[in-house]
Parts: structure tokens; sequence; C-alpha cells
């Protein structure tokens, strides 16, 4: 990896663990070094530009991890945007890139609306009516600045919850929610050892079953597949669709979109007019005065003033991982006892 793709990776990495994304920052360094020595993550990949038209391009990731690539892509969005009022671009033959509202954030630090998604490395997700996963958490990450207030931030799996929320769980020895997630035979557990040793695993959509909405997760998730796997070129959850088969990597598909709102208001009035729409949620009401009504993005922001501050928690158990990660590559550790 040359330094640059290094610093960016670890920027986004220590991006998420400070808005309290625990399950995508620090946490993934045990998986990322494990796909490296199974050959599945080439730390050596090199990005390449496929096609480039005017708003629109596909960048190939070199099947490297995808922080770096989906980095670059945001940015070319973002320039594309600011040129011709939107910019898409996409990404293919790329990994796991970490927290999908860094990205989406890049465009909103910008004055732009930014919009990423992307597919994962093995189904996880049981479609309604299921009993076996198709494709995988395939979160939505949405962006956007006000004047005022701290941007507007939604990033969610479409998953009930991303699988990183169960490694976080087990690390501290806490149970599960029931309908989180099935065990090895498809039934619903509470713990997470039992979800994350089921092969593949099995978790629910948004809304857990059919009764509670859970077609609507498993909708929006094929939305994310089409935008990022089927308009790339790249896998659903590791597996070729064209083909029915596996294939030699995860090619793992990413979706940017940046929006100039100077080009559809006058400079300035969609930043007030966002102001003014997350001022009317948060004085809604509360049912309990105790938990105020948010906006996306508030925990997140909370999160990050703290821990700029009191620096990132880690557990006994992921400091660890990390250690073993280090004494393996024959880096220092930096963190811990």
């Amino acid at each position: 990896m040359t330094d640059e793709v290094i610093e960016v990776t670890v920027r986004n990495m220590i991006e998420a663990d400070l808005r309290g994304i625990d399950s995508h920052g620090a946490g993934m360094l045990p998986t990322y070094n494990l796909r490296r020595k199974q050959g599945i993550v080439d730390p050596k990949g090199e990005m390449t530009t496929v096609r480039n038209f005017a708003a629109t391009a596909l960048l190939d990731a070199g099947n490297a991890l995808g922080h770096f690539a989906t980095t670059k892509a945001m940015e070319l969005a973002c320039g594309k945007a600011k040129e011709f009022g939107v910019g898409v671009v996409t990404v293919s033959r790329s990994n796991h890139y970490g927290a999908a509202g860094v990205y989406s954030t890049m465009a909103a630090d910008r004055g732009l609306v930014g919009i990423c998604m992307t597919g994962s490395s093995q189904p996880a997700v049981l479609p309604t009516f299921a009993k076996e996963p198709r494709f995988s958490t395939n979160p939505i990450a949405v962006a956007a600045p006000g004047l005022r207030n701290e941007h507007f931030s939604l990033d969610m799996a479409t998953s009930t919850v991303a699988v990183g929320k169960l490694n976080i769980a087990r690390r501290a020895g806490k149970n599960i929610p029931l309908g989180w997630a099935a065990d090895e035979a498809g039934t619903p557990t509470t713990d997470p050892v039992a979800a994350l040793n089921a092969v593949p695993k099995r978790l629910t959509p948004i809304g857990g079953t059919r009764e509670l909405g859970s077609h609507k997760g498993y909708g929006l998730g094929l939305v994310v597949e089409v935008l990022c796997s089927v308009l790339s070129g790249s896998y659903t959850g590791a597996i070729d669709v064209m083909n029915r088969e596996k294939g030699p990597n995860m090619n793992i598909g990413h979706f940017c979109l940046a929006i100039d709102p100077d080009a559809f208001r006058e400079e300035g009035a969609f930043e007030t007019h966002m102001d003014a729409l997350m001022d009317w949620m948060r004085e809604t009401p509360p049912l309990n005065p105790a938990q105020p009504v948010l906006v996306p993005g508030d925990p997140e922001h909370e999160a990050r003033k703290i821990r700029v501050v009191e620096g990132i928690p880690m557990t006994d158990t992921l400091i660890k991982e990390v250690r073993e990660v280090a004494e393996e590559s024959g880096a220092p550790l930096l963190i811990g006892n």
C-alpha cells in the first residue's frame, strides 16, 4: 500500500470510531488482516478509471480495500457536481470500505448533498420469507449541509443491524435483542456467538418480520444492489449472479452521488431551509422529556465532540485482537497497555 492509500484508509477508520461507529473503525482491523492473509484483499491493488464521462464515472478499486477508491470516487463526484449540478461515480472490484457516512459527509463538507451506498462481501441478510441469506447489510448514507446546524447525516444498514454490532456484543459479553439475527438453524437468537457462528450469517432486513414491515427493508436492500452491484458490474454478496457462482474475489460495488443545491435554488437557500427543517424536527414535543427528538447525525456529532477530547474507547478484547495483528505484522502497538 502506498503512503497515500494508508493515510486515507487509517483516517477513514479513525473517523468512524470518532463518530461512535465502533463496528466500522479499528474493530474491522482483525477482519481486514484475515482477508489479506486469505488472499481475498490485495493490499497492493491499484485504482484505475474505467469510464469517465461528463457527470459520471466508473472506477476499478483493483481488489484493494475500498476506503481509498471510494474517497476518490466521492471527490470526483463532488467535482462533477460543482460543474454539472450532479455527479455520479460507481466503484467495482472493491472490498469493505468502512462507514458509509464518512463518504456522504465529504460532500456535505463541500456544501453538497451526498449519498453513498455499498454492497458487501457475503450474503448475510434474509429476504422476507427466506431461510437463506441472499445479500448483505447494504448500507445507505445521506448527508446534507445546513448553516447553523451540523450536517444532516443518515448512515444506516438496510438490515436491522450490521454484523459489526454482533461483534460488539460478543466482545462485551452481552446478549443481542431478539429479532436482530438467527442462528445456523434459522431460529431467532439472542446469543451473538450463535448468530456469528451461523454460516452464512442470517440477519433480518429492517422490520424483522413481514408483519412488522421486513419487506420494506428487503426492498431497500435490493435498491442498493441495483445501484452498487448491477450499475457497476459487481457481485451480490460475493456471488456472480449472472453465472450463479462464487467469484474469485469479493468484487464489491459502491455508489457515490453528489448534488449541488445551488443548481436548484439561490445560493444559501437550501442550507437555510435545512436549518429550519432540522430545528422543526428537534422541536417536536417528546414522549419523554428526558429523551428529546433527534435528527439523523446528532448522536454521531455528539460522540465526536466527546471522543476528540477523551479518546476512542476500546474493549480489552479488541485491544488484544489489534495487538495480535501488530505483532504478526511487526508494527508498533500504539494503544492499550
